[in-house]
């Protein structure tokens, strides 16, 4: 028993390095800007194949966020969620290709996405895999000056852990489906908003379309802590996610994050992925596959990498 729950740990230990893989030490020099695209200032104008960066800032506290993240949070619900978890995600994207605009950092570009998102619950002593949810889409991403925007194709399917199948009373239930998003955003200094939706179809189980409303905002310093040194590339961020499904009524689920950001700084010189410690809050439907229908609740800290 004790060296299968060692197993286990390491197992989950892994995860977690997979997890923060993303967090490379390489620099480059990239456009300045409060939303950091990560596009190179070497950056040619015009077509480009397999470009490095994207014109749409990933979304800070969306819990399914682009990036890879290692969480612990404590849950307070009556679902299987309201417990402690190890909530880990592991995402990436293969940017096939960008038309740039004539000013750099903007442009048209598509490209491929994956993500993973997993949890733990940590209170079992096999930490037992609860859920885990399998993206794979297609974003359009698109920026012209403050104003930016991502319309994403993507398909979800969500399994839940053997572990915990075999807890009295859950039964496997296949949940799956495809869904189509658009997503608008607008940067006036420290300041973004956005806003947009989706809708859902091909859905398992039952077949009938689902709308979802989805804003926020973000705030992020201007510049470093520091004038000088490494404090000068710290910052800190924060933001606001709010989403809104028919199916639960319009119930609005909210996520807060806020914390300290490593990478843009004020000046031009940054790290090529934003490698960010932040504490976190959700209260709403739950976001993770087949328990959307369970209100949860949960608070925590977590390491996130962004893309």
């Amino acid at each position: 028993m004790k060296e299968a729950r060692m197993g286990r740990r390491t197992s989950l230990a892994a995860f977690m390095l997979l997890a923060l893989l993303g967090a490379s030490p390489a620099r480059a020099s990239h456009v300045s800007g409060r939303c950091d695209t990560g596009i190179p200032s070497d950056e040619e104008i015009g077509f480009d194949w397999f470009p490095r960066g994207d014109v749409f800032c990933s979304l800070i506290a969306d819990p399914k966020s682009d990036g890879s993240f290692a969480s612990y949070l404590r849950g307070s619900s009556n679902s299987a969620l309201g417990t402690d978890l190890a909530s880990l995600g592991v995402g990436d994207r293969i940017d096939l290709f960008r038309i740039n605009g004539p000013i750099l950092g903007e442009g048209i570009q598509l490209g491929v996405s994956g993500n993973v998102y997993a949890q733990f619950d940590v209170n079992t002593p096999s930490d037992d895999l609860i859920n885990a949810d399998y993206l794979v889409g297609l974003p359009l991403t698109m920026r012209l000056g403050p104003v930016s925007g991502r319309v994403r194709l993507y398909h979800q399917s969500s399994h839940l852990g053997d572990e915990y199948l075999l807890r009295p009373g859950v039964q496997r239930e296949n949940f799956s489906f495809e869904s189509v998003e658009t997503i608008a955003s607008l940067e006036l200094g420290a300041l973004r908003v956005y806003g947009g939706g989706e809708v859902l179809f091909d859905r398992t189980p039952g077949t009938s379309a689902s709308r979802v409303a989805h804003g926020g905002l973000e705030l992020r310093e201007g510049g470093g802590l520091a004038k000088r040194g490494t404090l000068g590339n710290v910052r800190l961020v924060g933001g606001l996610d709010l989403k809104a499904a028919e199916e639960r009524n319009w119930d609005v689920a909210w996520s807060a994050r806020a914390g300290f950001e490593l990478g843009p700084g004020s000046g031009t010189s940054h790290r090529t992925r934003r490698l960010s410690l932040l504490g976190e809050y959700y209260n709403g439907p739950s976001p993770y596959g087949q328990f959307f229908l369970d209100q949860v609740a949960y608070y925590g800290i977590g390491i996130h990498v962004g893309p």
